[in-house]
């Protein structure tokens, strides 16, 4: 499955998430310009899924509708990439691995398979906008987009911290 999704200039307000076709397939309500927590809604408007940075933390929390959480993202020191570990509750760890200066990420199994790939596709100026391909079955698309907007988070974050 393909989604298309993106984040907002001031991290606050509704964005769509559209299929292949450019229908809407759900939205994102990014909650607040003066943090970090999103939710995820489905093709019906139903509650899928939400994200936040928990108090004094920089690991990005995911949880399901109920409020329960389903995994948590956090950034690993590199020098030559970009690398991330997404670890589930119960379904295992996944890595996403990019290039140092490369907008395309791909999503890694305990076992190395690639189960997802991803690329930041907008401009320089623009806010974050990505296409999500989703091939893996123990990972919900609408859980993917979490995660990715959770890792363009920590990287706003970072970037944020360096300036």
């Amino acid at each position: 499955m393909q989604l298309y999704f993106r984040d907002n200039f001031w991290n606050a307000g509704l964005t769509e998430i559209l299929d292949e076709q450019e229908g809407k397939v759900g939205h994102l309500d990014l909650r607040s310009a003066f943090g970090s927590a999103i939710d995820i809604y489905g093709p019906n408007d139903e509650l899928l899924y939400n994200g936040k940075f928990p108090f004094f933390s920089g690991k990005w929390e995911v949880n399901g509708a109920d409020g329960e959480q389903i995994g948590k993202l956090r950034s690993r020191l590199t020098f030559f990439s970009k690398k991330y570990t997404y670890e589930t509750i119960g379904r295992g760890s996944y890595e996403i691995i990019s290039p140092a200066f490369s907008k395309e990420y791909e999503i890694i199994d305990d076992s190395e398979n690639v189960v997802a790939q991803f690329k930041q596709v907008n401009g320089w100026l623009s806010s974050g906008a990505f296409l999500l391909d989703n091939q893996c079955e123990f990972l919900d698309s609408y859980e993917l987009v979490a995660v990715i907007i959770g890792m363009h988070a920590i990287q706003k974050a970072a970037n944020n911290a360096g300036n």
